[in-house]
């Protein structure tokens, strides 16, 4: 075998792209200016400084403008989405009782825990076999004293797609006082959607779409009260203190307007991807779990009766990167959001989490299917 061919067969193969994403390299080139040249505080006096505060106001008015009208919406520059919705359920179930679902994020999950051990009523809704939120479940649990509701746009461990806007609507019918929240990390870039007047509060991520790990942002009807998470020197109009990160925050908007300029493109491109592992996966070995109208970017599977993790391992070791569902849940063995879908336990224990960006190929989903094929199969003969 030739050099070229050994390099080509042991190329690595990323499809954990629901975790993180490779940095865009022409947005990280756009911005590097922000870290060389132009790295002044925006907070501080000088003209220097106010150029790059002007400047960041510009990103936050074009990153929003992708979803919302700026006229009616603003957004609040956090550190990632964890923070933007950990800020959204702090600021908004001060009260009553609030409401989420079985298949949230662990930023939402996790803070909902905390807002009960602080005294307040929640409530999870059910899930469906796909991982979609049960909306019947959801409107018959809110009621006068529910303060908010928050659902995830797209589950991102099985890639459902809650339709958040209608929700959102149904909500205000029941209750017109209720706020909204979804966590769109795994929908912003990657799915169509404009924010409706029903929708208070939106999380999003640079890192899902291209950019940079450490900028995120929550955004929120203008006329919705927020409260700080972090308090100091009173950046982001007393919202979110703490210098900016004026570099992620420009790589962000670079991004994010390579990203949806191609929106439709790159959808296409991945149904196709989503599309060819559906068929070509083993299918005596692998069950699919994600829903055929889930986000194509999210392909969830399970090889019953094996190990998921052992399996993440063996294709590791032959250069294709997967999940077994959340990096943030990464500990636990067996996916709470899995379970919640009804998947019993040795499903569960065998979850692969494939997920997709512009930047895969399908000569990379061939080769993968392959090898996680031949893994699979490796590994249920050495279970026997």
């Amino acid at each position: 075998m030739s050099f070229e061919a050994a390099a080509v067969l042991y190329e690595m193969i990323y499809l954990d792209n629901a975790a993180t994403t490779r940095p865009d390299e022409e947005a990280v080139g756009e911005a590097l200016r922000f870290l060389r040249e132009d790295f002044f505080n925006p907070s501080a006096l000088y003209k220097e400084s106010f150029a790059v505060h002007k400047r960041l106001d510009a990103a936050r008015k074009n990153i929003l403008s992708h979803v919302a009208d700026p006229a009616q919406f603003e957004l609040v520059f956090t550190s990632c989405g964890s923070e933007a919705d950990n800020q959204a359920l702090f600021s908004g179930a001060r009260r009553g009782n609030f409401v989420t679902t079985e298949g949230e994020h662990a930023a939402i999950y996790q803070s909902a825990q905390e807002l009960s051990r602080r005294g307040i009523d929640v409530r999870f809704a059910k899930l469906d076999r796909f991982g979609r939120a049960d909306e019947a479940d959801v409107l018959r649990l809110v009621d006068e004293k529910t303060s908010l509701v928050s659902v995830i746009h797209v589950n991102n461990e099985t890639g459902a797609v809650n339709d958040v806007a209608r929700l959102a609507a149904k909500v205000k019918e029941k209750n017109p006082r209720a706020l909204f929240h979804a966590d769109g990390v795994q929908a912003f870039g990657k799915i169509p959607f404009r924010l409706t007047k029903n929708i208070d509060f939106y999380s999003v991520s640079a890192h899902k779409i291209g950019g940079v790990r450490g900028a995120g942002a929550l955004i929120r009807g203008k006329s919705k009260n927020l409260f700080p998470h972090i308090f100091g020197g009173g950046q982001e109009n007393g919202l979110r203190s703490g210098t900016e990160n004026t570099f992620a925050i420009m790589q962000f908007e670079a991004a994010a307007k390579k990203k949806f300029a191609a929106l439709a493109a790159d959808l296409e491109r991945v149904r196709g991807y989503n599309l060819y592992f559906r068929e070509n996966l083993d299918r005596e070995l692998f069950a699919v779990i994600s829903a055929e109208d889930a986000s194509p970017y999210i392909l969830s599977v399970s090889a019953r009766g094996l190990r998921g993790e052992v399996l993440l391992h063996m294709l590791d070791d032959e250069g294709v990167l997967v999940g077994t569902g959340s990096a943030c849940s990464s500990k636990n063995r067996y996916s709470r959001v899995i379970l919640a879908c009804g998947a019993d336990e040795k499903t569960a224990d065998g979850v692969l989490r494939i997920s997709f960006s512009r930047e895969n190929t399908i000569a990379e989903c061939e080769r993968a299917v392959r090898i996680i094929n031949a893994c699979a199969k490796n590994l249920a003969e050495r279970t026997k």
